[in-house]
């Protein structure tokens, strides 16, 4: 069973977000830590997914809107886990009265975004040596 929480960068949930993010994105990846962790981390709001209280995916939100930093370990993919963690970001900005929520997605996740309610918009850019295409979903009022 899987349970989604949203938390802040605090303590064990700091610890468990840089565990699964530096698996994910430094590791697998090639990320440079420097990139990885920006120093926006306090300040957002980040969703973890547990499975059997072991921390799997987490992502995170900016006070902007800005969604960002899905990572799920290997051995949780294909499970629903990223909806799962999108999802609960989405509810975090609509009960802070966002007017929408955007993004930067890997080219190879545009179709995971798009079945989730996001559209493309702008050009493609690079960010850490990977293809990324800005996306958002805007809420009505």
């Amino acid at each position: 069973m899987f349970e989604v929480k949203n938390v802040n960068y605090t303590g064990e949930n700091e610890q468990a977000i840089r565990e699964v993010r530096d698996i994910v994105f430094i590791q697998e990846q090639s990320i440079d830590p420097d990139i990885e962790f920006d120093g926006l981390d306090e300040s957002a709001v980040h969703a973890i997914v547990y499975s059997n209280a072991q921390p799997v995916g987490t992502g995170r939100i900016l006070d902007d809107g800005h969604i960002g930093r899905i990572a799920i370990l290997k051995a949780f993919r294909g499970q629903g886990l990223g909806s799962k963690i999108v999802l609960s970001l989405i509810d975090e900005a609509t009960n802070k009265g966002y007017p929408r929520v955007y993004l930067g997605s890997q080219k190879h996740a545009i179709d995971f975004y798009t079945k989730l309610g996001f559209e493309p918009f702008g050009d493609e850019f690079m960010e850490a040596e990977i293809p990324h295409l800005s996306m958002e979903k805007l809420f009505s009022k």
